[in-house]
């Protein structure tokens, strides 16, 4: 999934930080079924942000649909920190896989006739003078 978020970063419409924020919400996703609950004081070490900051960019990526934070208390009612509900980045990321999937067999394809002995672009010099001739 890092690898296509990266790659998917415009189309989300997320500046750098928020995108720093996701990828460290992920680095604590280690089981599909178990959603990540780091604290706002890691992300906040993590990223050099405050927690006031951290709140601010996980509030804008819930907004966008991305996130969605679950409230976690202790059993003796204390609060804990939130889980973190991935499944909106996921959906969104899924439904853009496609997109990226195909322009990179087309840049494959391209790469490969490149490669093929003999070829010359059709806009290279070369093969202007030899269509002319």
């Amino acid at each position: 999934m890092p690898s296509l978020l990266l790659r998917a970063q415009r189309r989300l419409n997320l500046n750098p930080t928020q995108l720093a924020v996701l990828l460290q919400l992920c680095d604590f996703w280690w089981d599909k079924e178990r959603k990540p609950f780091p604290s706002k004081e890691t992300l906040s070490q993590r990223l050099s942000l405050s927690e006031r900051q951290i709140q601010r960019y996980i509030a804008e990526l819930e907004r966008e649909g991305l996130v969605q934070r679950i409230e976690r208390r202790a059993s003796n009612g204390g609060k804990l920190s939130n889980t973190y509900d991935l499944t909106g980045l996921v959906k969104k990321l899924q439904a853009l896989e496609p997109d990226f999937r195909e322009a990179e067999e087309t840049a494959r394809a391209a790469r490969k006739a490149v490669a093929k002995r003999g070829y010359r672009s059709p806009k290279s010099p070369v093969a202007s003078k030899e269509a002319a001739a």
